[in-house]
């Protein structure tokens, strides 16, 4: 599969909001976005500023997805995917978090570890995580607020830059309460 990872131009923003607002995103804290509130992420710089770098997933010469690095100043940055409905379940977001764990790494040296916050039912991130040297860290109970009302559990992952150099994986103490 050919995936090119195209960096956001910061004039394009009519295809990112037609991109945006012609797909539900089930997993997201809002699943329909309009016009005017991606035009707001827009004029607010949450794609592109010092912090934040935003780059298509493109497949086969078209756009498959949206990749959205955040807090790339801080040494714990984060991110987010989206993948277009017909492009889900084809591998392409093992591909993406693969390809930006990597970058993040060898563009920003401050950075020590990378997380990854999801909903515990969104089961196809949190496989990609896994296969990517990504663990988890983190449960959320009643964590993330979605459309509707509905209140959801929320996971956290994370990878460690010394897992990722390294190739080993590394766990968090669970059991490290030593009382009643």
């Amino acid at each position: 599969m050919d995936i090119i990872f195209r960096r956001l131009a910061t004039t394009e923003t009519e295809p990112l909001i037609r991109f945006l607002t012609s797909e539900n995103w089930p997993f997201h804290g809002t699943s329909e976005l309009d016009r005017e509130t991606v035009g707001g992420w827009i004029v607010e710089d949450r794609f592109e500023s010092a912090g934040n770098r935003t780059f298509w997933i493109v497949a086969g010469g078209a756009a498959a997805g949206l990749l959205r690095l955040m807090d790339l100043g801080d040494q714990t940055p984060l991110f987010d995917l989206r993948l277009r409905a017909e492009d889900r379940g084809r591998g392409i977001g093992t591909l993406a978090v693969t390809w930006l764990t990597r970058y993040v790494f060898e563009e920003f040296p401050d950075a020590r570890r990378i997380e990854a916050h999801t909903r515990q039912d969104n089961l196809a991130m949190r496989r990609v995580l896994r296969r990517c040297g990504y663990v988890k860290e983190a449960h959320y109970r009643d964590g993330w607020p979605s459309s509707g009302g509905a209140v959801h559990d929320a996971v956290g992952y994370a990878v460690l830059r010394r897992d990722w150099t390294s190739g080993e994986v590394t766990v968090p103490q669970w059991n490290d309460e030593p009382f009643d």
